[in-house]
């Protein structure tokens, strides 16, 4: 399935049914009153977060979704049906933007979690409602609201545990194989991996979701390469694990690249909790490599770990590290939805 994390689409609510104008007929009744029925309300267009999907890829072969409007009244009182609601499924972790893509409408962060972007419009009254001590027969109606109409932006940040990041061919799509059940294009070429691919580790019984997210470059938070976008995937992890080719000639300048680039992102990245890590350590001798990692340690002012994801070198060490992080942050998280419950799954209404 191909990867899109980013779509615009237009939408729109239906318009109201219009009210009914009749009158009772019936058998020796020869001025019958009015009873004609109300419009029935145009239906609404809601977004869901469902479990199950990881791109916004149907959203790219269709980008106009329209709410049925709502049937006219009709005699004898009867109100007229609502129209049928559209409910655009989408991935956990779809946040909904203003045509302008700044300005937030919902952050769909849970399974199940739904939001109202649209409000159908009321249905007309019918001639019912215009009966007076002075009109007895009126022969108006109102006519059915109009619905709302918008364009918005679909943006998916994948919710993963953790992170790996790095400059393009730093091993993290061999480091994800290895840790991973999934299958993402591994090759010894710069940005062979054009977009996020997520895993389930297990590691001592325990789960959790790695994301390998694809090469960043000077530049990045500008757009350059595979720009900023891929950026925002990393906004939702707990930690990340930065690699670092073991076998280049200045690993602390890869490592200062990488993270400027967060800095200049903003959205918190730099602040996010981060192991650092050599990776295809297997491929030097013992002193070279221990040069790198000294030299790395001294500019980080922390341990840097020694890994082969080809070799498995130190890869469960790694995972067990990242685990640690991730649950300090649920316990965090866990505490923090105590104090302050809410509930995820009530609708919002703009």
């Amino acid at each position: 399935m191909k990867f899109l994390d980013r779509a615009k689409i237009y939408i729109r609510s239906g318009d109201g049914g219009n009210g009914s104008v009749s009158f009772r007929r019936e058998k020796f009744i020869e001025y019958g009153g009015p009873n004609g029925g109300d419009g029935g309300r145009g239906g609404d267009v809601w977004a869901e977060a469902v479990e199950g999907l990881n791109t916004l890829i149907d959203y790219r072969y269709k980008q106009h979704f329209k709410a049925q409007r709502g049937t006219d009244g009709m005699g004898q009182n009867r109100t007229g049906p609502s129209g049928e609601a559209v409910v655009l499924k989408v991935p956990v972790g779809t946040q909904i933007y203003e045509e302008d893509g700044e300005t937030l409408i919902a952050d769909l962060t849970e399974p199940g979690q739904r939001v109202r972007l649209a409000t159908g419009g009321n249905g007309g009254f019918g001639n019912t409602h215009f009966k007076s001590s002075t009109n007895r027969a009126p022969r108006r109606a109102n006519p059915g609201l109009p619905g709302e109409e918008r364009w918005i932006w679909l943006q998916l940040k994948l919710i993963a545990d953790a992170g790996l990041i790095g400059l393009p061919n730093a091993g993290k799509s061999t480091m994800l194989a290895a840790v991973t059940a999934a299958k993402p294009k591994i090759a010894d070429y710069p940005f062979t991996t054009l977009s996020p691919v997520l895993g389930v580790v297990n590691v001592d019984s325990n789960e959790f979701v790695l994301a390998d997210i694809p090469g960043l470059i000077e530049g990045a938070h500008r757009g350059v390469g595979l720009g900023h976008r891929f950026l925002g995937h990393v906004e939702r992890c707990a930690v990340l694990l930065h690699l670092i080719d073991a076998t280049q000639d200045d690993p602390v300048s890869a490592y200062r690249t990488v993270r400027d680039e967060l800095q200049l992102y903003g959205q918190g990245l730099a602040d996010k909790p981060e192991i650092v890590a050599l990776n295809k350590a297997d491929a030097l001798s013992t002193e070279d490599i221990e040069e790198k990692r000294r030299l790395l340690a001294n500019e980080i002012g922390k341990p840097v770990l020694l890994l082969s994801g080809a070799a498995g070198l130190g890869v469960q060490d790694a995972m067990r590290e990242l685990f640690r992080f991730i649950t300090d942050e649920r316990r965090q998280r866990g505490t923090k939805s105590e104090a302050q419950p809410e509930d995820h799954r009530e609708s919002w209404q703009p």
